[in-house]
């Protein structure tokens, strides 16, 4: 309360006194007022007074209104704090309505860092505007119909009845969805957009978009049963929060590491989170990503050193990444050529194991928690993990497509070793079938 309250709480206490006083006096007419000397040391509330009992009836006047003062108090400091809750709530409403309204923003706050951008790494998802995912959706069904132009072809070699009653279903299908999808758009233009159904009707929309990823790669996989495990590419065509790949094993404890991959993007602002892997209570114990206009980076244990990657043209590259937890000492290659190197990368911290590590995707949760903002948009293959650091003439051998490299002996790039999921899909590799 205010410093002067004290003095305002005796006041009302004197008013109400005098109120209750004079209510008294009115059953017996005139009243009249005593004074009575109190010594110093004495009660003012045990003195003698005419009428018999009065200074008793006072003193318990006194008491009740003392209660009722300090009850009022606790129901002033409650309503105090229901304000100040109420104030915090509507200040994140306002917020959340300001950022909605900015394409291409997610939520922040927090302390986290994710390329350069304060971040919190465990917050909420981040959700495109209705616009934006309609635009997604048909970005999404665009790419389905160009899968059913290479089957429509493959099935022409192969006259097979059933690919064929396949593919008729699957073109009805992607036929509906684009009229619901033109609908919406309608909808949208018209003002007629009603934000209490987008959650429930984008759900829905993505559901199907799934279920129809899936059967057709099914159909897909008869054009694949010939080539090798190792020759396939994972492609992640559009910046979403539900597409990824997830790597059936978890890494164990590491106390160094080399992770290379071959990699193709030319999105932007930047190509998104090639891969994540979170452990239970960090998120962010072994992370690369490239986000906004920063440079690509490297996050152990929310530590982070900057890449000097420059790969996002579009075209192929081969890139690795090795570390050890004595000094932190990290080295960068590109296209089989060390590009930098620095120390002090989370110096004597081994990366945990029975973590999750995902493809695509950068994770605020274990698991999970994935931002549209920070999604990996492009391809990528023979993703490998060592629990050692390379030689540079084993990195040349991997990115000369050598039949002399290695696979990784933690993580070994094979279709049988990971799982895709909202319509991420797999082809054929053909950047070491050009080199070679």
């Amino acid at each position: 309360m205010a410093a002067g309250a004290p003095g305002s709480l005796l006041l009302l206490l004197l008013l109400l006194l005098l109120l209750s006083l004079r209510g008294r006096g009115q059953g017996f007419g005139q009243t009249r007022f005593i004074c009575t000397s109190v010594p110093l040391d004495g009660d003012m509330c045990a003195a003698t007074a005419p009428g018999g009992g009065s200074a008793e009836e006072l003193k318990s006047t006194v008491l009740q209104l003392r209660e009722t003062v300090l009850q009022q108090k606790e129901t002033i400091m409650n309503q105090k704090e229901t304000i100040r809750e109420l104030t915090a709530k509507l200040g994140r409403c306002e917020s959340q309505s300001v950022l909605e309204g900015l394409p291409g923003e997610s939520k922040g706050g927090g302390t986290g860092r994710k390329g350069g951008f304060s971040k919190n790494t465990m917050g909420d998802l981040s959700r495109a505007p209705a616009a934006e995912t309609l635009s997604q959706l048909g970005q999404t069904l665009q790419s389905l119909k160009t899968r059913l132009e290479n089957l429509e072809q493959f099935s022409r070699m192969n006259s097979s009845s059933q690919t064929n009653n396949l593919k008729d279903i699957l073109q009805n299908k992607i036929d509906d969805l684009e009229k619901q999808v033109l609908s919406r758009v309608n909808s949208l233009e018209e003002g007629k957009y009603n934000p209490k159904n987008e959650s429930e009707e984008r759900g829905k929309i993505e559901s199907t978009l799934t279920s129809l990823h899936q059967r057709i790669t099914d159909l897909e996989k008869g054009q694949k049963d010939n080539r090798p495990p190792d020759r396939f590419q994972l492609t992640f065509p559009l910046r979403t929060n539900y597409m990824y790949a997830k790597v059936k094993k978890s890494l164990p404890e590491m106390y160094a590491f080399s992770v290379c991959m071959w990699i193709k993007s030319n999105a932007s602002p930047g190509m998104g989170t090639p891969f994540s892997y979170a452990v239970p209570g960090q998120a962010n114990e072994l992370v690369l990503i490239e986000w906004g206009n920063n440079p690509m980076e490297i996050l152990i244990n929310d530590k982070v050193a900057k890449l000097p990657f420059v790969i996002n043209d579009g075209k192929w590259h081969h890139i690795c990444v090795t570390w050890t937890t004595r000094d932190g000492v990290w080295e960068a290659y590109q296209d089989g050529t060390q590009t930098g190197s620095g120390e002090n990368l989370a110096p004597y911290h081994p990366i945990k194991p029975q973590g999750v590590l995902v493809l695509g995707q950068e994770q605020d949760t274990l698991g999970g928690g994935f931002d549209a903002t920070q999604a990996f948009v492009g391809e990528l293959a023979h993703f490998n993990v060592w629990d050692r650091k390379l030689s540079p003439g084993e990195v040349y051998s991997l990115a000369t497509c050598s039949t002399r490299a290695l696979a990784g002996n933690v993580i070994a790039w094979a279709e049988a070793n990971i799982d895709i999921y909202g319509g991420a899909t797999k082809w054929t590799f053909e950047a070491c079938r050009q080199l070679n």
